[in-house]
């Protein structure tokens, strides 16, 4: 099964989960400094982070929904919809962190919210597993396109996946 969205022949939504996993890590890791003592700025980054990792969460997940529109209803459509529940949780997690935030002055990190963040993540690892499982299941029979024949032609590609 090949992706609806692709760039040169490679699926798109695989290359955007990356964006928002790094930046709610990224967020952590500033609150984590802000919440042991670093300087006060670091919250508020981390606060930035969170939010510019649920914008790009969202068009993940965007991308990820045309996916699942032509993924077979077998097992391969189970661990699609597990893998996008399970970053959707994660998202909710942030973001309810990032609402409890945003009426604070500087936007800073408590204890609480470094632990709710760091919940997100141990739930955004299950995603990454699940993520890794899809690939392995969509890549099954499937002929890598590759040479340098494929640099010609369209950048962006939707079209209907081939069964």
């Amino acid at each position: 099964m090949q992706s609806r969205l692709r760039v040169r022949g490679h699926p798109i939504q695989p290359m955007l989960v990356t964006f928002p996993l790094g930046l709610f890590v990224s967020a952590a890791v500033f609150d984590l400094t802000d919440v042991a003592g670093g300087p006060a700025f670091l919250g508020e980054v981390g606060y930035w982070t969170a939010v510019a990792a649920l914008v790009a969460a969202a068009l993940t997940a965007v991308a990820g929904m045309v996916d699942l529109w032509d993924v077979p209803g077998d097992r391969t459509r189970r661990t699609a919809v597990a893998f996008n529940l399970v970053n959707t949780v994660m998202a909710a997690m942030f973001l309810l962190t990032c609402l409890v935030r945003s009426n604070s002055p500087q936007r800073g990190a408590s204890a609480a919210i470094l632990i709710t963040e760091l919940v997100a993540l141990a739930v955004g690892g299950v995603g990454v597993h699940l993520g890794a499982r899809l690939m392995r299941q969509f890549d099954t029979g499937r002929a890598e396109a590759g040479g340098l024949e494929t640099l010609a032609g369209s950048t962006v590609e939707m079209s209907r996946p081939r069964p």
